[in-house]
Formats: C-alpha cells, sequence, structure tokens
C-alpha cells in the first residue's frame, strides 16, 4: 500500500467473483487485514457451503468475522457494523489497514451512506409481522409490504423471510416506512478514508464459476455440513437456510428430490442471486465498477 492509499478497501461484488483470493492477495502486499462482509460466511456450520476462505489462507492474513454465529441467529447490519468499529477505528488511526470484502451490500451501504437510528421495536410487531409472512406466503406478504413501503419491497432478495418480516415490522411499530428512516443517516467511515471497488465479471463466465464451484463443493463434503445442520433439528425458518445450496441439498437428504435435481435447481439458484447482487451493485455504486 502506498503512502496515498486510503486505510480501508471495500471489495464488493457478486458471488464466485474472485473476491476473497484478490482480498487475500491485497493483504499479503500490504500486511493489512481482512474483515468479512458477507453474511452467510458469517456462520460456523458451513465453511465449505458458503467458500468461506480456508485454513490455509487465514494463516496467509488476519481473517476476522468468519464462522462465529449459530445456524438460528440473525445479524443485522447494524450487528455487523458494531463488530467492524474497533478495526475501522484502528485503521483510522495508523493502525493496520482493512480490506471489507463480502457480497452483502447491506453491510457496504452501512458504511458508506449509514444506518437509519430506528426506535427499539416491540414485541407485537415483530410476531405479528412473521405471523403474518408465516400465514401469507412470500407473495401475498409482498403485496401487502408494498402498500406500505414499496422501495423495501422491491430492493429485498426473494425468500429472505427475516429482512421482509423486518421492514413490515418497522412500519407496524413506527407508522413510517423503513425506507423513511433509511433515508436520514450519515456515513459511518469518512469519505476519504477508503476505497471501493465492485467486481463485475462477464456474465457467462460467472455463471460458469458459480455452476462449478457447487460441484466442487459437493466433491469437498458439502452434504455432510447439511447432514450435521439436520442432526441440529435444522427448521425452515432458521436464518441459515438462506445459505445458497442449504435447501437444495437438504430436500435431497430427505428423499425429496435426486441429487442431480438438487444440484441443478442450487445452480439456478445461484446464478440468479450473483445477477440480483450485481444489479444491485451497479444501482446503488455505479462508479465503482471493475472488471476483475
Amino acid at each position: 500500500m502506498s503512502e496515498r492509499d486510503p486505510p480501508i478497501y471495500l471489495l464488493a461484488g457478486p458471488t464466485a467473483s474472485g473476491k476473497s483470493a484478490k482480498a487475500l492477495a491485497w493483504a499479503q502486499e500490504t500486511g493489512g487485514i481482512i474483515l468479512n462482509a458477507d453474511s452467510m460466511q458469517l456462520y460456523g456450520d458451513v465453511p465449505i457451503l458458503t467458500a468461506r476462505p480456508t485454513q490455509d489462507d487465514m494463516t496467509q492474513a488476519e481473517h476476522f468475522l468468519y464462522g462465529h454465529l449459530g445456524p438460528q441467529v440473525l445479524w443485522s447490519a447494524g450487528e455487523w457494523l458494531r463488530a467492524t468499529q474497533p478495526y475501522l477505528d484502528a485503521a483510522l488511526n495508523d493502525g493496520p489497514p482493512v480490506c471489507v470484502v463480502g457480497g452483502t451490500g447491506l453491510y457496504f451501504n452501512s458504511l458508506v451512506f449509514g444506518l437509519a437510528e430506528i426506535p427499539e421495536i416491540g414485541e407485537l410487531a415483530r410476531t405479528t409481522a412473521r405471523d403474518t409472512y408465516d400465514v401469507l406466503g412470500e407473495t401475498a406478504f409482498r403485496d401487502l409490504l408494498r402498500q406500505h413501503d414499496p422501495k423495501a419491497e422491491r430492493r429485498i432478495f426473494p425468500n429472505d423471510r427475516q429482512r421482509l418480516a423486518r421492514a413490515y415490522e418497522v412500519f407496524l411499530h413506527t407508522g413510517t416506512p423503513l425506507t423513511h428512516w433509511q433515508d436520514k443517516t450519515k456515513p459511518a467511515i469518512p469519505k476519504n478514508s477508503y476505497k471501493l471497488e465492485v467486481l463485475y465479471p462477464d456474465r457467462e463466465d460467472l455463471y460458469a464459476r458459480c455452476d462449478a464451484r457447487l460441484q466442487i463443493m459437493l466433491d469437498q463434503g458439502a452434504l455432510d455440513e447439511v447432514r450435521d445442520l439436520m442432526g441440529q433439528g435444522l427448521r425452515d425458518e432458521w436464518p441459515i437456510m438462506r445459505v445458497l445450496g442449504l435447501r437444495e441439498f437438504s430436500a435431497y437428504l430427505k428423499g425429496e428430490m435426486t441429487l442431480d435435481a438438487a444440484l441443478s435447481q442450487a445452480r439456478q439458484m445461484t446464478r440468479n442471486y450473483a445477477k440480483r447482487q450485481t444489479t444491485w451493485f451497479r444501482n446503488q455504486f455505479p462508479e465503482a465498477g471493475l472488471r476483475p
């Protein structure tokens, strides 16, 4: 890192775009540390299925915020941001530089644009929002949320029960859409303190990487991770179920589909997710694109 480089390097992009390898190369060159900004790599039970950096990678550079959550725990963007703060503060005060790397857009938004100071939500609103989702199902629940917070409904990815329910519970409790709260924010890090890059591989190449990586995961033992979670009583409402491939491979292990069908479906879901991530990052950070 040259003397003119900012102390914080934000490296984002869709799944399978090569972010982790680029972050590791940066850390080896600069002596910096790596902070995880992938909400699925926070979970401890699925290092293979989430493509977490390997033990060998972690011996080559310091990695933080990987693999420490249990399968029933959901971290908000605010909890993630609070966990990063000591490392970011140190970097801003002549400590080791930091690379924040991952594909969870809300995490990068929290750094660059800030987080809304939303009042604590009451238990009645939380329970009502989740029960309403469970009764209506996602499609009808989205129709309901759209009436009160259309911007939140549009930006939340499919199958994200937690964030859909969160948007609705904020409206129920405060009478104000979550989007309005989020508009009243300030950046978590100074504008001149970071460099932001977003990786955008060629689409066909990205999809090929997604397909190949899932097969590699199976070869490395991803099904054993799924079996272990099922042994813990894995349930559809657990936050870890958002991990790509987990739903499909657990269905295979329960005898509900063939392995080929599970792999094909997981590949399609992964490609869809990569496409949504790409679109989201282009909309949020239009000046930050980079070909890997």
